[in-house]
């Protein structure tokens, strides 16, 4: 496993974080961009926030992913998992505005459903604060399996 650095490039960023969004060109400004990842997260608008989430695939898209959130999504392709999973996104990104991001962290898919309905009931500042938290923890898996 790798450290978190002390400085990266955009494009590093880019990789990390699903392209290049409001978030990767401030950190890429930033010593320690990774460490501080969550406090410019906050920072930003909330129509940067939106966007930066928005450019992460959804749990359970099948097409469009990047080769690393198809790894880390895996091949857990139950047609009924999957059906549910679009459902709940639909009904999250309806109700809280943006996509649903949360560190999958190897796990199957249908072990993201529950965490979706629970997160499905939270208010929309909470949700949005969390999303990003999970944003940022995802990058720094990335950075640290290389």
């Amino acid at each position: 496993m790798r450290e978190l650095p002390r400085q990266l490039t955009v494009d590093e960023l880019a990789e990390l974080f699903e392209g290049r969004n409001p978030l990767v060109e401030r950190l890429a400004a930033v010593e320690n961009p990774l460490g501080h990842a969550r406090e410019v997260a906050r920072a930003l608008t909330e129509a940067e926030k939106k966007a930066v989430l928005d450019a992460h695939p959804a749990i359970g898209q099948r097409v469009g992913l990047s080769a690393r959130s198809a790894r880390e999504q895996g091949a857990d392709g139950e047609p009924e998992v999957l059906a549910e999973l679009a459902e709940l996104n639909r009904a999250y990104e309806e109700k809280f505005g943006f996509r649903f991001v949360v560190f999958v962290n190897r796990r199957p898919r249908r072990e993201i459903v529950p965490i979706l309905r629970e997160r499905l009931g939270r208010a929309r500042a909470e949700e949005l604060e969390t999303a990003l938290d999970e944003l940022v923890s995802i990058a720094e898996d990335r950075w640290r399996r290389g």
